[in-house]
């Protein structure tokens, strides 16, 4: 599907952006990527990898401004919506500055696309829009109907709209691994709460599920991956076994556990091998088995949750995955 396309991502500079770009040009072949951000320090920084590679662009706009994201969209064929205000004490401190990003920006591109007739647009969402108590996941939440029912509810056949939601992407700028990385050598680590536990999903894993979503959509879907959950302790010491931790307490906005599905998601959620999908309940598409396909429903209270997961991530297991990407890890 993405062979010979043009493909725009915005956000594109960041963790996830990064890696899409470079996996996509070595599996797919596009005509071209374009890098839609607002930060040109990373874009120059990222252009250099590809200065002799005329298929990748780079676009200096932002997501909350209509004009530029309009014109940027001509001609484009699929859109990954990765640009997000996502660090949460971050936005519980700055409120509207992540309502401009998340909301008005989802919006912007949802308008955009459909009024540029771009066929598929993949929107990157996050455990924290499920059931939200911080200012990131609500509108990250918003943001997710936005997308749902920009697929459902208008009269556009052409464009159609699916989310991924993550858990905790392994190495991302900002995330609980470099963090403690980068911390490990002062010999105390601080850990919110000993009990925490979160979803834990690499980079590769969350650019083949964008990469399923544009196959596999028909417009309205959250896709949401199967992946283990570990403890933030064991994370912890993991990365610096010798270290002592202290307790701070739980920071603004901040969960003890994530969840990706809650009980009001179950009417509307089934099960493949690999990953879940809940079918917008909007037009009774949940009930639509052209989307349902193969997929089995879930019992009516089913939830996804980090501390009631089937699947832990061993220590073992994220010891190896630190040691092989040391280099590929941001921000330490």
């Amino acid at each position: 599907m993405l062979e010979n396309s043009k493909i725009l991502i915005t956000g594109g500079t960041g963790s996830f952006g990064k890696c899409f770009v470079e996996m996509t040009l070595k599996k797919f072949n596009p005509k071209n990527i374009f890098i839609y951000s607002r930060d040109e320090m990373k874009q120059w920084e990222m252009s250099e990898k590809y200065k002799d590679d005329e298929r990748v662009k780079f676009i200096i706009g932002d997501v909350r401004d209509r004009e530029r994201l309009s014109r940027c969209l001509d001609n484009i064929d699929y859109v990954v919506h990765a640009a997000a205000t996502k660090i949460v004490p971050t936005a519980e401190y700055n409120p509207f500055e992540c309502v401009k990003t998340n909301i008005i920006g989802a919006m912007n591109v949802i308008d955009t696309c459909i009024d540029k007739k771009v066929k598929r647009v993949v929107a990157l969402s996050t455990d924290k829009a499920c059931n939200p108590v911080n200012l990131y996941g609500a509108t990250k939440l918003a943001s997710d109907k936005l997308f749902i029912a920009g697929s459902v509810n208008s009269n556009n056949v052409r464009t159609k709209f699916a989310v991924v939601r993550y858990g905790n992407v392994m190495g991302s700028r900002g995330s609980v691994i470099p963090f403690f990385l980068k911390k490990k050598n002062e010999g105390v680590l601080p850990i919110t709460d000993s009990r925490m536990t979160r979803f834990m999903i690499t980079l590769n894993q969350g650019v083949e599920l964008v990469w399923h979503t544009f196959n596999d959509m028909l417009g309205g879907e959250i896709y949401v991956k199967k992946i283990p959950s570990i403890k933030v302790l064991n994370i912890a010491k993991v990365v610096a076994p010798k270290a002592k931790h202290k307790i701070i307490g739980i920071r603004p906005g901040e969960k003890l556990h994530e969840q990706m599905i809650s009980s009001e998601d179950a009417p509307h959620t089934y099960e493949y091998k690999d990953y879940y999908k809940i079918l917008p309940a909007l037009n009774n598409l949940s009930k639509d088995q052209k989307r349902i396909g193969e997929g089995t429903k879930v019992a009516s209270d089913f939830t996804y949750s980090s501390e009631k997961n089937t699947d832990w991530m061993e220590d073992l297991v994220l010891q190896e995955w630190i040691e092989e990407n040391q280099t590929k890890i941001e921000g330490i």
